[in-house]
């Protein structure tokens, strides 16, 4: 008798310890699955404007991302930081954020922004920390074809119309050609000459497009840059404006970012 009762006793307190461990576990606080990143920032380059990224812009807002593209002032590498700062501090969340040519070095910049997860390279200018773009400009001899004029007596540096087809948008039609060297965004030449204070790509994820015809940006030096940066390469048979030409392909690199971000 005594032994059953013992027996009854022990099941009803295994029985007791189950439900109380049961709801313990129940009421614990549930890891929360990070959302894939959506907010994508956009940042133009040199002789250019945001304009260009309407393509990747309409191939990404139709899966639902939330792009936004940031306007340069094109007048040093603080005012381009600080404007990219600005439309990065108003997205909602974490960001990716995307450079084309020198607005690579304003990522580069703009990217210790805490809300910043990941970084995207287009043809662009990765510099290390106390490095200018000038230094990566002048790494490896340019191309025939590249147009960048000496600063004009206001500092202000063009690309040239004569140069402006073939050597910055040798893969768009002629007519879209002229289009962007008559609203060409001249920069600052001081911006050129402005060092890296702290590189972003040290301690975030990057990406980096290769445009292999690009006459702008010696290509070897984008690749020199990416290495360095242990960027994941993509390479793209194109001009330098690769984002205008083949904007499906250069979205497809930011989707792979924006994805690999999500839970980071």
């Amino acid at each position: 008798m005594k032994t059953q009762t013992l027996k009854n006793t022990f099941k009803t307190g295994l029985a007791a310890s189950a439900i109380i461990l049961s709801t313990i576990i129940g009421s614990a606080p549930k890891a929360e699955a990070q959302a894939p990143v959506k907010n994508i920032v956009l940042v133009h380059g040199a002789f250019a404007d945001g304009s260009g990224y309407k393509g990747v812009y309409d191939i990404l807002t139709k899966k639902g991302y939330n792009v936004t593209v940031v306007q340069n002032p094109l007048t040093s590498l603080k005012d381009d930081v600080d404007a990219t700062n600005r439309v990065i501090d108003k997205q909602d969340g974490p960001v990716i954020l995307v450079g084309h040519s020198w607005g690579g070095t304003v990522i580069t910049e703009a990217g210790t922004n805490p809300k910043v997860k990941a970084l995207v390279y287009i043809a662009a200018f990765a510099p290390d920390n106390g490095e200018t773009t000038l230094k990566l400009v002048q790494s490896l001899p340019a191309a025939p074809e590249n147009g960048i004029l000496p600063p004009d007596e206001k500092g202000f540096v063009y690309f040239s119309k004569e140069k402006f087809h073939a050597g910055f948008a040798a893969d768009l039609s002629k007519e879209l050609a002229d289009f962007m060297y008559a609203s060409q965004g001249p920069i600052a030449a001081q911006g050129f000459v402005a060092p890296i204070t702290e590189a972003a790509w040290k301690t975030k994820p990057s990406y980096g497009i290769v445009a292999t015809e690009d006459k702008a940006i010696n290509p070897d030096i984008e690749r020199n840059m990416y290495k360095r940066a242990g960027a994941k390469v993509t390479e793209i048979k194109a001009s330098h404006v690769v984002f205008i030409s083949h904007p499906d392909a250069v979205a497809k690199v930011i989707i792979d970012a924006a994805n690999n971000a999500a839970g980071k």
